[in-house]
């Protein structure tokens, strides 16, 4: 759509993984929307759309929740500030239930407290009836108005349970101090210190659970904190101070050292070196000068340099680098929204075997049975909360995500994250890949009466019109030695074979032996020699003037120098490698020898190169494609993960599903450790979050009590599910900790 947009928002009200899937789902049925993704662990949504911010606010406040647009900075430092607020909120309603439940529980368990039917009993238990409301009202109203908006809206979560469990607890209790000749004398007992409990072990959970999750999304917090507040331009021949939103596009800023770029531009005046390791994950300052690109948040170490602003606000590098890592924490894979559609069928469940465990124990349990039903039924209902399962995998997902993006690394989504781990193959682009991409001319070899300086000036000119590696190289190779170049007309691109055009009144082509056979010139024995060049991984060139050959140009791209390790590392790991290249065979076996590349597809144009994904495919490899996200877009689409080689700067290629900033192959073997690093996480917390509820239900429900074994406490199913959260949230943050190998 010509106006899609992505929007952010924050949301509020939402308790568990079932709420997830009500606020996609009110989002999605509003018109223009495209994608919608919610984010439990981070409490947001990412929308892709045209639409307006206000009809989608308008859908989750009707869905019965609440929720504000994120824009910049500020919106999140303001979020921020609101959790930290929400955090002490849930400290002090913890603290005021625990002090009206803990001395109820111990007295109760010391046998201090009256008896229901005794003189005073009631008197004491309708006092502590009317104190525990007020702290259920205080510390656990959040719950109820949880479950009545759910309710209003036919749904159920995790406020449902709770309210039905303590709710529960409460009513009874007060019932039997009231009127307790409704129940036998054995089931005489008020279980309003279990109530008031539970709502503080609950409260202390996610308090706790809070605290820890802050943690993950330190990433987005550190990049935001990259972002400049103020910028130093030049108006009217003076240097002033301005806030950072109003530096205008073509505007000229000054940089002194030890000062943040503030926005992406180019370097007009002076010189310095910039601390880009934000952008690349490398440590080494990066030289600068008349003509360099900088970008906004780095660090300016030495000099002191003018330059003009190029991108601004939401354009800036670190704008999408910031906007990508939000949008891949909020992305889901496949494992993700499986857990996500059985949390949305959870809490109904739970609701039916409360209520068969209700009648079960009514209708078949020992005296008292009516205490065995209402423990029984409001421990199932405690302890079934899936927030832990709504938790497993965003939270490991943000986390991975960030981790990422430290070491240079962005992912566009939770499925490339998912699937990087599990590849097979991995296929390598040969220029700016494995080569360093700044290829130079090597070998010059004229013919008859040709000469080096004509052969060069020839094969300049007529690549003056190309925007290949290779033609920059010859060019560049040109302007070094003074050479003033001809001029052309009739400029031809001939995709894989070469360029053609008039030089100086004279038909020129340049280009591969392909090109040459096509056009039936006669390359006596420069084959061998062409042959000879290409086993030193140097790519040969022909140039025929009008109908004859006149020489070869050879140009070497030089291997770059970690690219032998990132290939070893690969292996290590259990990949095969393999180079595609539309260089000859002879030059890309010579570049895989060096590298240790197992096999090698030459000669490939650039719209076969996704055939040759798609065939790897075929024959069962998972399949993940490293190139620079120009001619390869078509393979880095088909692969099953995209790999674009970024500059730092070009940071949205919209075809790839990793972009590695550093430009190094070990990108590859880190982005694959750290995927296989997440999705081990992520089935960890599954596998706790599985187990702890299809175990902790039935004991809840009291199958230990058939065979003789103890009844579940719903204090104890309470503290054990608030818990349960934590560990998964602890044991997400264990990823912050991954190291590379």
């Amino acid at each position: 759509m010509p106006n899609e947009k992505t929007i952010n928002l924050s949301i509020d009200g939402m308790s568990c993984a079932g709420c997830v899937g009500t606020v996609e789902q009110a989002l999605l049925s509003v018109s223009g929307v495209q994608e919608a993704a919610v984010n439990f662990a981070e409490h947001t949504a990412s929308v892709q759309g045209d639409v307006d911010v206000a009809v989608l606010i308008k859908a989750i406040k009707d869905s019965g929740y609440d929720a504000a647009e994120l824009i910049g900075s500020e919106d999140h430092a303001e979020k921020e500030a609101s959790e930290f607020a929400h955090f002490r909120k849930l400290l002090r309603q913890t603290i005021v239930a625990s002090v009206l439940g803990a001395p109820l529980f111990i007295g109760g368990t010391l046998g201090w407290l009256p008896e229901i039917e005794s003189q005073w009993g009631m008197q004491f238990w309708l006092l502590t009836g009317l104190l525990s409301l007020a702290v259920l009202i205080y510390s656990g109203g959040h719950f109820y108005t949880g479950a009545w908006k759910a309710f209003r809206n036919h749904n159920a979560n995790m406020d449902t349970l709770i309210a039905l469990g303590t709710g529960t607890a409460w009513v009874y209790s007060m019932l039997v101090t009231i009127f307790p000749g409704i129940v036998p004398s054995l089931a005489r007992h008020a279980y309003f210190e279990a109530a008031v409990i539970i709502i503080a072990l609950i409260n202390l959970g996610s308090a706790l659970e809070m605290r820890a999750r802050g943690k993950t999304s330190e990433a987005i917090k550190r990049l935001i904190g990259l972002q400049a507040k103020t910028a130093r331009v030049v108006r009217d021949g003076k240097e002033v101070d301005i806030p950072i939103e109003q530096v205008g596009l073509g505007e000229t800023l000054r940089v002194r050292p030890g000062e943040k770029i503030a926005v992406d531009g180019e370097v007009i005046e002076g010189h310095s070196s910039v601390d880009e390791s934000m952008l690349s994950g490398e440590p080494l300052p990066v030289e600068k000068q008349s003509g360099s690109e900088v970008v906004g948040g780095t660090i300016n170490k030495t000099g002191t340099f003018l330059y003009k602003a190029i991108r601004i606000g939401k354009d800036t590098a670190l704008a999408q680098i910031i906007e990508l890592v939000r949008k891949a924490q909020n992305a889901k894979p496949s494992i993700g929204r499986l857990a996500d559609k059985i949390a949305a069928v959870f809490v109904p469940i739970v609701l039916i075997i409360a209520v068969f465990t209700f009648l079960g124990w009514f209708n078949f349990g020992p005296e008292p049975r009516v205490s065995y039903m209402l423990v029984s039924t409001m421990t199932v209902l405690i302890i079934a909360c899936p927030c832990a399962l709504g938790l497993a995998t965003p939270i490991s997902i943000m986390v991975g995500v960030g981790k990422a993006a430290e070491y240079g690394i962005l992912i566009r989504n939770g499925e490339a994250l998912q699937q990087a781990g599990k590849l097979t193959t991995v296929v390598l682009d040969k220029t700016g890949t494995v080569t360093a991409g700044h290829p130079e001319v090597t070998s010059l070899v004229p013919v008859d009466d040709w000469t080096d300086q004509q052969l060069l000036m020839m094969a300049a000119s007529i690549e003056t019109g190309s925007e290949h590696p290779l033609a920059e190289a010859i060019v560049e190779a040109a302007h070094e030695k003074g050479m003033t170049l001809y001029e052309i007309t009739g400029f031809e691109a001939i995709a894989g074979h070469g360029v053609r055009a008039t030089v100086n009144q004279k038909v020129v082509l340049f280009g591969n032996e392909r090109l040459m056979k096509e056009y039936q010139i006669d390359l006596d024995d420069l084959t061998k020699k062409a042959n000879r060049l290409a086993s030193q991984a140097q790519t040969p060139m022909y140039l025929a003037v009008d109908g004859k050959i006149a020489g070869i140009v050879a140009v070497a791209d030089p291997i770059k120098p970690d690219s032998k390790a990132a290939v070893e590392r690969l292996h290590s790991i259990g990949l095969k490698v393999v180079m595609v290249t539309g260089d000859n065979q002879a030059t890309a076996e010579a570049v895989a020898l060096q590298v240790g590349i197992d096999s090698v597809m030459a000669g490939v144009l650039p719209q076969d190169k996704e055939h040759k994904v798609a065939m790897l495919q075929e024959q069962g490899e998972i399949v993940g494609m490293v190139g620079d996200g120009i001619n390869d877009a078509p393979a880095l689409a088909r692969a099953n993960v995209g790999y674009a080689i970024g500059t730092g700067t070009d940071v949205a290629i919209e075809s790839a599903d990793i972009t590695l900033m550093r430009g190094s192959l070990h990108g590859v073997a880190d982005a694959i450790a750290i995927s296989r690093a997440t999705v081990r996480n992520i089935k960890q917390n599954l596998f706790g979050a599985f187990i702890y509820n299809s175990l902790g239900i039935p004991v809840a429900a009291g199958v230990l009590f058939i065979f003789g074994g103890p009844l579940l406490n719903p204090m104890i199913a309470g503290a054990a599910m608030a818990m349960s959260s934590l560990t998964v949230v602890s044991n997400a943050n264990r990823l912050r900790l991954f190291k590379a190998n």
